[in-house]
Order: C-alpha cells, then sequence, then structure tokens
C-alpha cells in the first residue's frame, strides 16, 4: 500500500545512537523516562507528519512511503543525512579570563552562547577554554525505530492534528469544531494554557497550515480562549457538624512545551 505525498500520518519513532545505543529522541513517554531524557514540558505522542514536507527525516520519510499502518521498520541514518560530519573548525579555544570579565564561571559540559552561536565547553586547562560548536549528534549514525500508528482521513482528524502539533495542546484538552457550511474551524483553547510560552505563534502557524492544506474547504479560523470557574460545593452538616465547602479556584497560568525532537523538520509550518 504506502503513503503519498500530502498524507496525512501519525508516527512514534525511537531514536538511538549507532555507535552508543544511547536514545537521543523519543515520542514515547515511557520510554523517554526510563532512558532519562524526559522532558516535562514536551508533549509527548505520536506526531503528525504530512509526507513530503519534509516534517521529519528525509531517509525516514521515505522508508514511511513503503510502510503501511501498523507497521514498524528501523531505518539508519547515516551522519550526511542527520546532523553532518564534525567540522574541526568549529572547535575554538577562548580565555578563560574573558569569562571571568563577564562574572560566567564555566564548567565541561556546560552549554555557552558565543556570537549567537552555542556551543559545548570541552575542556578548560591552562587559562583556556575549549568550546566545541559542532551538533552534539554531528558525525554520528543514528538509528530510528519508527512505527506507523495511523492515517488520517477525515478533514476533522486532519485538522485536530494540525492543532496539537502547532498548539502543543494535548487533543483530549481542545475543543475543534469544523463547519462545513461556513467553511471555518472553531478552536477553544482552555484556561490554564493562556498564558503558555509561543501561543501566539502556534496559531499563527497552525492557520497557515490550515489555509496551506484545506483552501478550498476552510478560509476561517476561530480561537476562542475559556476561563471556567468552579461553582462551589455547596455546605454539608455530617453528624451534627458543618463541612467546609471546598473552591477549585481557576486553572492558573501555561504549560511550556519542548521544541522539536531530534527526528523533526526546523519548519514548524511544513514548506
Amino acid at each position: 500500500m504506502g503513503f503519498s505525498d500530502g498524507d496525512f500520518v501519525l508516527v512514534d519513532y525511537v531514536v538511538r545512537v549507532k555507535e552508543t545505543g544511547n536514545v537521543v529522541d523519543t515520542t514515547i513517554e515511557e520510554i523517554a523516562r526510563k532512558e532519562n531524557i524526559y522532558e516535562p514540558n514536551r508533549l509527548y505522542g505520536p506526531i503528525l507528519v504530512v509526507i513530503g514536507k519534509g516534517w521529519i527525516n528525509e531517509v525516514v520519510e521515505n522508508a514511511l512511503k513503503e510502510m503501511n499502518v501498523g507497521e514498524e521498520k528501523e531505518v539508519i541514518v547515516p551522519p550526511e543525512k542527520a546532523f553532518g560530519q564534525r567540522d574541526p573548525s568549529k572547535v575554538k579555544v577562548y580565555s578563560l579570563r574573558e569569562f571571568r570579565r563577564r562574572n560566567i564561571n564555566v564548567n565541561i559540559g556546560d552549554v555557552v552562547e558565543i556570537g549567537g552561536q552555542r556551543g559545548i565547553v570541552k575542556g578548560i586547562s591552562g587559562g583556556r577554554v575549549i568550546v566545541d560548536f559542532n551538533h552534539p549528534l554531528a558525525g554520528k549514525t543514528l538509528v530510528f525505530k519508527v512505527k506507523v500508528v495511523a492515517k488520517l482521513e477525515s478533514l476533522e482528524d486532519k485538522v485536530r492534528a494540525l492543532a496539537v502539533r502547532h498548539l502543543q495542546i494535548p487533543s483530549e484538552e481542545l475543543e475543534i469544531v469544523v463547519d462545513g457550511d461556513k467553511k471555518e474551524v472553531t478552536v477553544k483553547i482552555p484556561s490554564k494554557y493562556m498564558a503558555k510560552k509561543d501561543l501566539q505563534y502556534g496559531k499563527i502557524s497552525f492557520a497557515a497550515d490550515v489555509h496551506k492544506f484545506f483552501k478550498d474547504k476552510i478560509n476561517r479560523v476561530v480561537f476562542v480562549e475559556v476561563v471556567e470557574f468552579a461553582k462551589p460545593k455547596e455546605e454539608k452538616k455530617v453528624e451534627g457538624k458543618e463541612e467546609e465547602s471546598e473552591v477549585v479556584e481557576a486553572a492558573g497560568a501555561g504549560q511550556e512545551s519542548s521544541g522539536e525532537g531530534v527526528a523533526e523538520s526546523n519548519s514548524s509550518s511544513g514548506e
């Protein structure tokens, strides 16, 4: 069967470094916790991949095209198709005095930003600090264990998956209505996510993808942010004693989600 460009599929994956066997990325929360790479602000679960849009590693995407729903496959991604080969010229030496002048206390393994680039401190010796600006996975062969969880067929399912991808809010907490007659999508966002980092950007990128993929069916996206106050419990008397009523406060400020995983493209809304 396989998949074609434009198909919406949900995918789970686990990424290991071939040389060490270490897990460096996964969509599965249980594995992330077991491998000590769990990120509390990340939204775990199968990710949306639109075939042909570069939302996942190119080698993996090509493998997906030949897979079926429920199928699992191991895909080997060489360095040149992942994060490139290591570049010795990206290893720089700086004076320790310069860090101290800026009141920066550096240790081996620290991530530092210099000139807009992020690097890892690899060594400190003789008043010198060695910083490696190569990606931590540069020069590594990656092994993807990828599984196709589902192929989405209905407009409603596709829109919902896009909303989860861009807003980084669990599907079960989003109320989404697709009105075909009005050519309108309404997304209700719970109050606890209203202060969520990058929510506004997520709204814009979601709307852009809805227009890109469904411009003939949807011409309007409406976001509704809902603040609900729970009703206080009525006072009750139990065996002659008054029981204090419990008031549940409105949900507080938002939760953050991590950025993209190892497997994903840098683009948040496709091409």
